[in-house]
């Protein structure tokens, strides 16, 4: 049954209400020895009963773990200062007034149809089986709705459908996308996701669900030709889940999979390559995710270009787009020729609130609020309690730190939720703000519940001091507190470690940029937002909404909680804000976008079209032609054919057809925009008549990815510190592409910006800021340490690994452009030093860099200590391996701030890790010996 506190009670009031026996996940109650004083009453008697609990965790930790250590931890988590309490407010309503949620979601739970075992839906009792070991006994009646609307689970329509977050849409494609796998076992899928994350995470989940799952083979003695038998018996009936996106070193091809979990890009290039090489008739179904994604300004078109193509194509391939955050469905439905389905239905009751000058508001009042706000003074700013009555008010705080009103509600409301045993999403707008807001959280945490959860966050410190790039301070220093932070500037594992380890309720509070809103699927009981602005820029109603989305999530918890919190200045925007409509997903195939040039070079090229009416007919296919005037569409399509023609990308015949030459193939087979191609084409083409190929900087400088070099942001004095430890190969190489150190001596003495203003400026602003991020690629391929390179040009070290994983995807599309190009023996150099940046390492580490764990300086470390190859790995003693990976980070393991319990944890974890590579060593090893032996 849901909770009758929908629309007024809080997390704290539920918490006091019941008692909980579920599972420490993130979003559920935990059991919990104390209650913070949250209101003064309740403070007033409760202090005592604090002290009290506080002594016996501490007499009981003492009791487990060395005294030294036990002391050591406890003094690390004390509560620096308490968070300030809050009151119930003027304007609470009564119980009477107080609404009530509905008790079942729409349906009756006796409905047959809301089983997805009910003959209709023809899915196989494995498959099931595999539903409910996931939690999913039976789907909303939304679901069923759509489902079975006609044609669908045939596969003879497509669908565009919206839900808001949480609200069960993925159940809707997966049980599409699997039975048209299954049903047809000649047929491929693709399923397309924004980012690396949500495709990492979604490829574990389609794993779990196909296990055991087989495809419906006739068997060898079914009633049919021999042909036939010949054919089915070539297919497997497992159902193979591959993983595409960038960075990853997957060796499976298009052919070897059932089901491709794609990046965007990727599943664009995959289309392509199948159109290309006449495939495309093996796709059966093409799911995209986040279809609210067509309108992004860097990539929404490509979304475009791949639902034009396959309409064009008019083939037995059934589309499905979703969304949590589309305003024209329908219209999109149009443009897909898509059955389109709107469900509003949220399965955990969510309430907004509005937090302004320490209270809490409705957000639904948040226009009256405006009114009063707007005519308030610093003077006379309590008056607004008395014209607006707020739901709770929050204590104002003695403590310094939090004399900043926003500051003091965003504490008080983290902590209330964490003490009561909930989890806490707090969204802020920059990385730096991250860690400052998840440090001044922890300050005001109380101290671990019991051993057993302290262990925990040991077991978490253990993990990521383990990691290459050691362990940050800041996480060392919350982490024990049950806090810690997640964005874009940490490495991958650490984001892996801190969420799972917030999913699991070892962490209460995870602040985050609004990336993770859309990055990764970690629920909360209560969602904070931080201020309005992410970056310098108001958040818009679409991200407001994917941030809001997290709070509530069924089976993880069953209520949700949403804390707009605002400041005087943009009190008038938010108000806007909350009271917006989700903007019109529109085409980015317009002309300043340039999407259309390379629509129809893709198209031209794969050999989609190559006639004026084919043309035509292709731009018809397109969110463009929908959207606007189409006289001017045909306009757009002109010019832009008309451009591709003028830069030698595509050729117009007598016969009144194009023809891609052999450039615009190369930059489609690269999966390069055709202003990439471009550029690319003329650095290559120098580099062909004076290769430097006396060192390795000019490679590296090829390697660097445009668009993370666009991105990159130069400090002029470390560029010019490069510059003068460069040897001359480097110097030379760098001054054949257009790095002049001159120019370098001026914009440091000047501290001057790049213009890029002009085509010329904007082309060498590329090449100085390609030259930048080229040492950096430099430094991870000669195995310096992912932290030493951050350090050293003074950025985050996911930045360094992101340009790595990007780098890697980028040579590969160099690669096989110089290939297109009949540049052999420029391909076969590029080709090598791939394996070089994919390792981080130099050419004599590469057999061990193969070694799951195993990159760069590892492998170094290992070949200095008497490993020397992958042989001396395999037959390794994993606790022989321990000392040598404590050498990773120097220091670490043996400094005075190591505590006993935490250096025991370390050493296991460390252990483990060894036993892995030694694992993955002997596997590496037998293969090769294998394909010796088989030669």
């Amino acid at each position: 049954m849901f909770l009758q506190a929908h629309g007024f009670e809080t997390s704290v009031d539920i918490a006091r209400r019941q008692t909980y026996s579920l599972a420490s996940v993130a979003g559920q109650k935990r059991p919990f020895k104390t209650e913070g004083p949250f209101v003064k009453g309740e403070a007033d008697h409760s202090h005592q009963d604090n002290i009290e609990a506080r002594r016996g965790l501490r007499e009981e930790i003492l009791e487990s773990t060395p005294l030294e250590s036990a002391q050591d931890l406890l003094s690390r988590s004390v509560t620096r200062f308490t968070a300030s309490a809050i009151h119930p407010g003027a304007g609470a309503p009564t119980e009477d007034e107080r609404p009530r949620a509905a008790s079942v979601p729409p349906g009756s739970s006796h409905n047959p149809l809301l089983s997805l075992a009910n003959p209709k839906y023809g899915l196989p009792a494995a498959l099931i089986n595999n539903f409910r070991d996931l939690g999913v006994d039976t789907i909303y009646a939304w679901q069923a709705s759509c489902l079975l609307a006609r044609g669908l689970l045939s596969g003879e329509r497509h669908l565009v459908y919206t839900a808001p977050t949480g609200g069960g849409k993925s159940l809707v494609a997966d049980v599409l996308l699997l039975k048209r796998i299954i049903e047809n076992p000649t047929r491929k899928a693709i399923l397309v996701l924004p980012y690396v994350a949500l495709v990492q995470e979604k490829l574990k989940w389609m794993r779990r669900l196909v296990e055991g799952v087989e495809k419906l083979v006739p068997d060898e003695d079914d009633d049919c030709t021999s042909f036939s038998r010949k054919r089915w018996k070539k297919i497997q009936k497992s159902i193979r889940v591959t993983g595409f996106f960038g960075g990853s070193r997957v060796t499976t091809t298009w052919a070897d999979t059932d089901i491709a979990i794609c990046t965007i890009e990727k599943a664009n290039s995959l289309i392509n390559t199948a159109i290309e090489d006449c495939s495309i008739g093996n796709l059966g179904v093409v799911v995209l995710d986040e279809l609210h994604m067509l309108d992004d300004e860097h990539r929404g078109y490509l979304l475009e270009l791949m639902v034009t193509k396959l309409l064009l194509l008019q083939q037995n391939i059934q589309i499905v787009g979703m969304s949590a955050t589309l305003s024209n469905t329908e219209m999109l439905a149009q443009w897909m020729h898509a059955k389109f389905f709107i469900s509003t239905y949220k399965p955990v009751p969510v309430d907004e609130y509005l937090v302004y000058e320490d209270a809490i508001y409705p957000a639904a009042t948040s226009r009256q609020l405006l009114q009063t706000a707007s005519k308030l003074t610093s003077a006379n700013a309590n008056s607004v309690h008395h014209t607006i009555p707020p739901h709770r008010t929050i204590e104002k705080s003695q403590h310094k730190e939090l004399a900043n009103s926003a500051t003091n509600s965003l504490i008080a409301l983290a902590v209330e939720t964490a003490v009561a045993g909930f989890g806490v999403l707090v969204f802020c707008g920059s990385r730096s703000a991250c860690q400052v807001q998840a440090a001044i959280i922890s300050e005001a945490m109380p101290p671990p519940e019991d051993v057993e959860e302290l262990s925990k966050r040991l077991d978490l410190l253990a993990d990521l001091r383990s990691l290459a790039c050691g362990l940050d301070p800041v996480l060392e220093k919350t982490v024990l507190k049950g806090a810690g932070f997640h964005h874009a500037g940490m490495t991958t594992e650490e984001r892996e470690l801190i969420a799972a380890a917030y999913d699991s309720g070892v962490l209460r509070v995870l602040v985050a940029t609004c990336s993770l809103a859309a990055g990764v699927n970690l629920p909360a009981r209560r969602v904070i937002i931080n201020g309005a602005r992410m970056g310098r820029d108001l958040v818009g109603p679409a991200m407001l909404r994917q941030m809001c989305g997290r709070a509530g999530r069924k089976g993880k918890d069953e209520a949700g909680e949403t804390y707009l919190i605002c400041v005087k200045a943009d009190m008038e925007a938010v108000c806007d804000l909350l009271d917006a409509d989700m903007p019109a997903i529109e085409s980015c195939l317009a002309p300043e976008k340039k999407g259309l040039k390379r629509a129809l070079l893709e198209a031209v090229a794969s050999g989609l079209v190559s006639g004026c009416d084919a043309i035509k007919e292709y731009v018809r296919c397109t969110l463009l032609y929908r959207t606007v005037d189409k006289k001017l569409a045909y306009s757009i399509m002109t010019s832009a054919l008309q451009e591709l023609i003028d830069e030698g990308l595509l050729l117009y015949k007598d016969d009144e057809s194009y023809e891609a030459t052999l450039l615009g193939q190369a930059t489609v087979a690269s999966a390069f925009a055709p202003e990439d191609g471009l550029f690319v084409h003329e650095e290559l083409k120098r580099a062909l008549q004076a290769f430097v190929m006396d060192g390795d900087m000019h490679i590296f400088y090829m390697f660097t990815p445009l668009q993370a070099a666009m991105d990159t942001q130069i400090d002029w004095q470390i560029f010019r510190d490069q510059l003068d430890h460069i040897d001359d190969s480097g110097l030379r190489a760098l001054q054949f592409v257009g790095v002049h150190p001159g120019f370098v001596n001026t914009m440091v003495q000047s501290g001057a910006s790049l213009k890029e203003s002009t085509p010329s400026q904007i082309n060498q602003a590329r090449i100085y800021r390609r030259a930048y991020a080229a040492f950096q690629l430099r430094d991870i391929s000669n195995e310096v340490p992912l932290s030493t390179i951050a350090s050293r040009y003074k950025i985050p070290r996911g930045t360094v690994q992101t340009l790595a994983q990007q780098c890697h995807g980028f040579a590969a599309g160099i690669v096989k452009f110089c290939q297109r190009m009949n540049w052999g023996m420029m391909a076969a150099v590029l080709d090598h030093m791939r394996d070089r940046l994919e390792a981080g390492a130099r050419a004599d580490l590469l057999e061990m860099a193969q070694v799951t764990f195993v990159k760069s300086w590892t492998a170094r470390l290992l070949r200095e200590n008497g490993f020397k190859n992958l042989r001396a790995l395999a037959e390794a003693d994993p606790k022989d391996l321990v000392p040598v990976l404590m050498m990773i980070n120097p220091g670490k393991a043996q400094k005075s701030q190591l505590y006993p319990t935490e250096a025991e944890r370390y050493a296991a974890k460390l252990l483990a890790k060894a036993e892995i590579i030694v694992d993955s060593a002997n596997k590496i090893w037998e293969r090769e010996m294998q394909v010796e032996i088989d030669a």
